[in-house]
Order: structure tokens, then sequence, then C-alpha cells
């Protein structure tokens, strides 16, 4: 039989196992693909991998090796304890090129943090862990993810993940936190473009910002109303390419245009209006950025709600060493694998058909 782990085991098995050789009774590749499937099948917990390993024993053997069987639950949560997350992200994002859309020629890569909080341990003093990742819109994937130094914050590790990924091309948008100079210079420099989030963190540019629009007509105008959700939202874009009241230019690199949404929602009770900025180095017409800017907000419903509301990630309680960082990869695997499969049924119904169908599990690796 041809193995159905293919790509998988073609990226992860080449992670180096740095255990010691008389404690190798498992397979490195074997273990994290089992715990891949698992995931996909509902497993959230060390002991429910192996569960569903015993019970599919006979289904993996015939694309995993399991040369002693189904590996422990301890066994599990030593292996992600122990492995090295910087190798683990290495493979994970090779393996994320390799199913990205070819045809795809302007992705928009929306970064942003979030907090794992069934990582905080309170017996032994250790906050949460603090992951930023990177979501393509159109690709549908995450790309990449990268721990936050508990001495340090989004605005050191953003910097750290686009060197990782292969952005060349792309357009980055990365909430107000991100609107650094050397954060709009390191896009620049590995040949993207940016929109930016200009709020209060920034006050003289936002406020110069503002005074543009109260200035200048706008070169370009775009509205769009959507209705869902028990309300009606109208968006209006509105872009500048007079850069002339802001100061201190040239210290963001490639910036060419200011960018005003205006948002106005009703919901038949109320109605608000909200007004947000942006700072871009892309040239274009307003209807681009009115889309552009609202695929940023995938990373908040299609990756962060989801992980939380269908991979319930705030409640799992891994804390042992690298064990949190690196389930958090087996868990983004698991999405980018599902958000692949084109056929019907929200994400809740083809991790329960996957783990009751060994054939639609296949057809999920690709097979």
């Amino acid at each position: 039989m041809t193995s159905p782990a293919t790509s998988l085991h073609r990226y992860f098995e080449c992670i180096p196992d740095h255990r010691i050789n008389r404690n190798k009774k498992h397979l490195l590749s074997d273990i994290i693909i089992l715990s891949i499937l698992a995931v996909i099948c509902g497993a959230e917990s060390w002991d429910s991998i192996e569960l569903f390993g015993k019970t599919k024993l006979s289904f993996l053997k015939t694309f995993l090796k399991l040369p002693n069987g189904i590996p422990s639950h301890d066994t599990i949560n030593r292996v992600f304890s122990s492995l090295r997350p910087r190798l683990f992200e290495e493979a994970f994002i090779k393996w994320v090129d390799s199913l990205k859309d070819e045809h795809i020629t302007k992705e928009v890569i929306s970064l942003d943090g979030k907090c794992i909080k069934g990582s905080k341990d309170s017996f032994h003093e250790k906050n949460p862990i603090y992951m930023v990742s990177a979501w393509a819109s159109e690709n549908q994937l995450v790309l990449g993810q990268l721990k936050v130094d508990e001495k340090s914050n989004e605005i050191t590790a953003i910097p750290l993940l686009l060197d990782l990924l292969d952005i060349e091309g792309s357009i980055i948008t990365i909430d107000a936190i991100g609107t650094q100079t050397k954060i709009a210079e390191k896009i620049i420099e590995n040949k993207a473009d940016y929109i930016l989030s200009v709020k209060g963190n920034q006050k003289e540019l936002l406020s110069q910002v503002e005074d543009s629009f109260n200035r200048h007509n706008p070169d370009s105008v775009d509205q769009v109303t959507e209705k869902g959700h028990g309300r009606i939202e109208t968006r209006t874009c509105e872009i500048i390419s007079n850069l002339g009241f802001i100061d201190n230019r040239e210290h963001w690199k490639g910036l060419k245009t200011i960018v005003r949404i205006t948002a106005h929602r009703d919901t038949g009770k109320k109605q608000e209006t909200e007004t947000r900025f942006y700072i871009s180095s892309v040239i274009d017409q307003a209807a681009n950025f009115n889309t552009f800017i609202r695929q940023h907000w995938g990373i908040e419903n299609k990756l962060h709600w989801t992980l939380d509301m269908v991979f319930d990630e705030d409640r799992q309680r891994k804390r042992a060493k690298n064990s949190a960082q690196n389930f958090s990869f087996i868990r983004k695997i698991a999405l980018n694998l599902l958000k692949q499969d084109t056929s019907k049924g929200s994400l809740v119904s083809k991790r329960l058909k996957a783990g009751w169908d060994d054939n639609f599990l296949l057809q999920l690796l690709k097979i």
C-alpha cells in the first residue's frame, strides 16, 4: 500500500531526534504523525492520543512503522516536552510551503498574537505562553508561529517570524503593536509590502494621519455593505498618497499611502460607527484596500476563534517544558489539513467524520 502519510513523513521524519538511543522504542516521526491524526479526529490530550492509536492500530500500521506498538501517553508527553521547538518549526514551515497555491500572486499574510491560557502553571508561578502566528488569507493556511519570550513582547518576535517565512510579494498586515519603524523596514527588506494599523501607541503618527484626512480630499474611495450575523455593516475606505503632513515619513521605509476605514454597524436596535487608520507601502485603489484590510480579520475568526472553539485550545493544560508550544504546532497542522479539504461540512463535522471514516481521513491527507 502507498503510504498515506508520505507528505507528512517527508517533512517531519527529518527532525533530528536527540533522545538517548536506549529510550528510542518509538520513532519520533511515528509519534508526531500519530498525534496529528489523533488531533484531526478529536483527540485533545496525551491519553486520548494513546487511545486513538490503540483503537486504530491495524489501520495505522499500514503506513506507520510502530516497531513497538503505540507509545504510552507518558511517552508522548515526554517527547513533546523535550522536542526542540525550533526544529519542529523549521519542518512545519517547509511542509506548509509545499501546500501553498502557486497561482496566488499577492497573498495577504496577517500576523497576530494569542495567549494559550491553559499553559499557565500557577503552582510553579509560570505565565501562560504567548504565540505570534502568521495566517495566509487566500491559501487558508497557518504559515508559521513563534513563541514570545517571557522577557519580551510581540514587537521583538514579529521580525524573527518574518525572517523565517517566505513573504516575498505578499502584503503583511499587523495590528497596532506591530506598527514600528523596524518592523516596516524588515517587511520591505524581505520584498513584501505592509498595511499597519495606527492607534494610540503611535500618538503623533495617528494625529498626523487624522490631520491629513481633514485637510486633503482622498485619492480614491470605496464603500462596501454586508449583511449578516443580525447586522448591516457599511465600510467606507479612503486613501491618500499625499504624505506632506506626516513628519519623519522617511523613517517608515516604503511608506506610500495612508488609509481611513469608517465602519458603520446597524443591528436594528443599536447603531455604532468606528474609524480606523492605517499606513501602507502599497499603491492601489480603495476597493482593494477595503478587501486587504477585511482579510486581516481572518486571523481572528478563522484561526484564533477556531483554535478555541473547535480545538478547545485555551483549556489544554499542557505545561511541561516545550509541550504547549509543540502541541500548538500539532493543532495547526491538523487545522491546515482540515482547511485544505473542499468538501461540504463544518470543521467540527469533518473531525468527527475523520474519526469514523478511515477513507475520509486519508482524503484529508491528500491521498
